[in-house]
C-alpha cells in the first residue's frame, strides 16, 4: 500500500469515526494524560491521526502516518472535535481523557518515534459490544492479547498507543495484509500505457494488436511482448497478407489452466496459492517451456512467457511448441519439507496435463533441480510410470551436470560471436551482469577464460561491484555465499575495496557489453539511458523482455545492439533436447562435446536470425536486427506449420 492509500484510508476513518488530525514531526515531544478505564483492554478514546509535516509531498519511506488514542469530548452531542480543543491544545498535542473520569491522570512525556507509523497505519476505532475499542483494519482483531507497552511498566495497563504493536507484527496480520495488497493488486491494475508503435504500423498489423487490447486490456505483460512481435512483423504482414489470420490465430493460447495449490506448513497452518499453466502452442511440437515459482506470477505472465517460450522453441532446430507456468507461491523462506509439500500438492492438479506427446515442463525463477525432484517425484506416482518429461540435472541421475550451465554459457558464446562480427572480442571489455542467480554466476564464469572484465552481480536488494573485476577466486568465494543462501555483502569481508550499492541496479557502470540476467523489464527508461551513457554497446539478454517498450526506444536511438533472449537461450533449448533423447541415461557428454553443441545451436540460431532480417529488408547496421530476425524466423516456422496443419 502506497502514501496516497494510507492516507485515503486516514481521511475515510476520519469521517467514519470524527476523528481529529493533528500534525506532528518525528522526533517532537508529546505529553500524554492517561487515565485509568474499567476496561483493561481497550478505552472508549477514539483516535488521532499524526503525519509528518517535513514536506509538502508525502513519501512512503520518508512520511508515515499513525494513529493514536484520542479522546473526543464533543462526539457525543454531535459537534466536532476541533470545536472542543484550544489552539494551545493542538499545540501541544495533549490528549485528554474521556469525559466522566476524575481520577487522578498520570502524565508520561515521550518523543514522536517513527516506527510508530508501521505500528498504527492500520489502526481504527469501532463501537462493540457498546464499548469503544481499538481494531486492527485488516483481520478486524482487537483484544488485550495484541497488547505491549514499549515503555516497561510505566502505564502498562492503559497504554493504548502500543495496543496493536504486538498484533501487527504477528503472522496472521501479516499474511492479512499481504493478502489485501494482494488483492488490491488484483482489483487495480497497472495502467498500460499506449503501444509506443502503433503509429509506425501499417493499419491491418495495427488492427491485431489493437483486437488484442481489446480483448485482454488488464494482462500488462503479455500486450508488452506482442507488442515486439508485431512490430517486428510489420514486413512479413505487408508483404504477405495470408499471414494475418495466422497471426490472429496464433495471439490466442490454445489452452490456459488455472488451479488451486493447497499446502499444509511445518506449522500445522493451511495455505493456498495459485497456480497456472499455459501451453500456448503446439503447432511444431509437443509443448515446452518453465515453471516459475514467484509472487509476480500472474495470468498474465503466464501468457508472456508462454509467448516467448513458443518463439523460442520455434527458433531453435527442435521440433517444439512452447508453454510456461508456475505458481504465486514464494519459496523464500520455506523448509523443504514445506517446498515438497507444495510441489506434490501443485502436480497433484498438474499431472492429468502433462505427457511426453504433449507438455513437459523446465526450470525457471524459484524452481531448480530440487524442486524438479519433487514435482517429478509426485508426477511419476501420480502417472505410475517413470516418463521422461521433465527437463533438468537430477531428473534422469545420469551423470549429467551440464542443465543450468548450458544458458549461461550460451550468452557468453553469442555475445563472442557477435562481437566477432564487429571486428571485437571479449578479452578486456568491462561486463555488467544482473541477477546472481545459476544463469547469471555462470555467465561470470564463462567470462573469465574469455578474458572479459565482469565487474558486478545483483540480488533483489542492491547490487555488488568490484571495479577489480572478479576473477577465479572471487567468482568461488561468491558462489559459496549464493550455496549458502546469504547476502552478497558478505563478499565484502573478505575484499573491503569492492562496494555493494542498496536498492539500486548496476545499469548506471561503466561498460561495454550488458548482460541481464534477472527478471522481466528489469531494465525501464531511466536505466536506458544510464546504459547508453555508460559506454555499452552491446546488450545480451537472459531474462525474458529484458527492457519496458520504452527503453526499447532509448536504446535503438542509441544504436545499443540488443540480442533478444529468445536467441541467446538457444544453449539451453538445445541442452533440453538432448536430456529428452532416449539415449541420454548412456551419454557421457564430455566438457568439449558439451560446449561444442551449445556453440553449433548458438551459431544456427545467429545465422538464422540474420538472414529472416535481411530478407525482409533489415540490415545488420540496424541496432535491432537480431531482435527483427529472430522474430521473424520464429513466426515464418510456426506460420508454416499452422498453415499446413489447417484451421485448428
Amino acid at each position: 500500500m502506497n502514501s496516497m492509500d494510507e492516507i485515503n484510508l486516514l481521511r475515510q476513518a476520519q469521517r467514519q469515526h470524527q476523528h481529529h488530525l493533528m500534525v506532528r514531526g518525528i522526533g517532537e515531544e508529546i505529553d500524554l494524560e492517561i487515565g485509568p478505564v474499567d476496561d483493561p483492554s481497550f478505552s472508549g478514546a477514539s483516535l488521532v491521526a499524526v503525519t509528518s509535516t517535513h514536506d509538502t509531498v508525502v513519501h512512503a519511506d520518508d512520511h508515515k502516518s499513525l494513529l493514536i488514542p484520542c479522546s473526543q469530548p464533543g462526539a457525543a452531542d454531535g459537534l466536532a472535535p476541533q470545536q472542543h480543543l484550544s489552539q494551545g491544545e493542538e499545540h501541544d498535542g495533549m490528549l485528554r481523557s474521556p469525559s466522566g473520569h476524575t481520577k487522578k491522570k498520570k502524565k508520561v512525556v515521550k518523543k514522536w518515534r517513527e516506527e510508530w507509523a508501521d505500528t498504527y497505519k492500520w489502526a481504527y476505532v469501532a463501537v462493540h459490544d457498546t464499548t469503544t475499542r481499538i481494531f486492527c483494519s485488516v483481520c478486524k482483531e482487537y483484544g488485550r492479547k495484541h497488547r505491549r507497552n514499549p515503555y516497561g511498566n510505566e502505564g502498562s495497563r492503559n497504554m493504548q498507543m502500543s495496543a496493536l504493536e504486538e498484533h501487527n507484527n504477528s503472522l496472521l496480520h501479516k499474511e492479512a495484509l499481504r493478502l489485501q495488497m494482494a488483492s488490491k493488486e488484483k482489483l487495480q491494475p497497472p495502467e498500460i500505457e499506449g503501444p509506443v508503435y502503433v503509429k509506425a504500423l501499417s493499419k491491418t498489423a495495427a488492427s491485431i494488436l489493437e483486437c488484442v487490447l481489446r480483448r485482454d486490456p488488464h494482462e500488462a505483460e503479455y500486450i508488452q511482448s506482442i507488442q515486439e512481435v508485431v512490430h517486428s512483423l510489420e514486413p512479413v504482414l505487408v508483404k504477405n497478407a495470408q499471414y494475418i489470420q495466422i497471426l490472429e490465430r496464433l495471439l490466442e493460447p490454445e489452452r490456459c489452466f488455472i488451479f488451486r495449490v493447497p499446502w499444509i506448513d511445518d506449522r500445522g497452518e493451511a495455505h493456498v496459492n495459485r497456480g497456472f499453466r499455459v501451453q500456448f502452442s503446439q503447432a511444431l511440437g509437443p509443448c515446452r517451456g518453465g515453471l516459475r515459482f514467484h509472487p509476480s506470477m500472474s495470468l498474465s505472465v503466464a501468457k508472456f512467457l508462454a509467448f516467448e517460450h513458443t518463439l523460442k522453441n520455434a527458433l531453435s532446430l527442435y521440433k517444439l511448441g512452447g508453454a510456461a507456468g508456475g505458481s504465486d507461491f514464494d519459496p523464500k523462506g520455506k523448509s523443504d519439507n514445506e517446498i515438497m509439500r507444495f510441489c506434490q500438492s501443485f502436480m497433484d492438479e498438474l499431472y492429468r496435463y502433462l505427457g511426453p506427446d504433449q507438455d513437459f515442463p523446465a526450470e525457471d525463477i524459484g524452481v531448480g533441480p530440487r524442486e524438479m525432484g519433487y514435482l517429478f517425484g509426485q508426477y511419476r506416482r501420480l502417472s505410475g510410470h517413470f516418463q521422461g518429461n521433465f527437463t533438468g540435472p537430477k531428473i534422469f541421475w545420469s551423470g549429467s551436470s551440464f542443465r543450468t550451465e548450458a544458458t549461461g554459457y550460451g550468452l557468453v558464446f553469442f555475445a563472442r560471436l557477435l562481437l566477432a562480427e564487429m571486428n571485437k572480442e571479449l578479452k578486456g571489455l568491462r561486463c555488467v551482469i544482473s541477477g546472481s542467480g545459476k544463469i547469471a554466476m555462470h555467465v561470470l564464469e564463462k567470462l573469465l577464460p574469455c578474458g572479459a572484465i565482469p565487474i558486478t552481480v545483483s540480488d533483489s536488494k542492491g547490487y555488488l561491484l568490484d571495479e577489480d573485476g572478479f576473477d577465479y577466486m572471487k567468482y568461488s568465494l561468491l558462489r559459496d555465499i549464493k550455496a549458502q543462501q546469504k547476502s552478497l555483502k558478505e563478499y565484502l569481508k573478505s575484499y573491503p575495496h569492492a562496494k555493494y550499492i542498496d536498492d539500486a541496479k548496476p545499469w548506471s557502470q561503466r561498460c561495454d557489453v550488458a548482460f541481464p540476467c534477472a527478471s522481466h523489464n528489469e531494465i525501464d527508461q531511466g536505466e536506458a539511458v544510464a546504459i547508453s551513457n555508460s559506454g555499452c554497446r552491446v546488450l545480451v539478454e537472459c531474462s525474458n523482455m529484458s527492457c519496458t517498450v520504452q527503453a526499447v526506444d532509448i536504446l535503438r536511438k542509441a544504436k545499443v545492439i540488443v540480442a533478444p533472449a529468445k536467441a541467446t537461450a538457444a544453449g539451453g533449448v538445445a541442452l533440453g533436447e538432448i536430456e529428452l533423447n532416449p539415449e541420454f541415461n548412456l551419454m557421457q557428454l564430455s566438457v568439449e562435446d558439451f560446449e561444442n553443441r551449445i556453440q553449433d545451436a548458438i551459431k544456427q540460431t545467429y545465422e538464422r536470425s540474420v538472414k529472416a532480417a535481411q530478407d525482409y529488408g533489415i540490415m545488420k547496421e540496424s541496432p535491432e536486427f537480431l531482435v527483427h530476425g529472430a522474430n521473424i524466423c520464429a513466426f515464418l516456422n510456426i506460420a508454416q506449420a499452422m498453415t499446413d496443419q489447417g484451421c485448428v
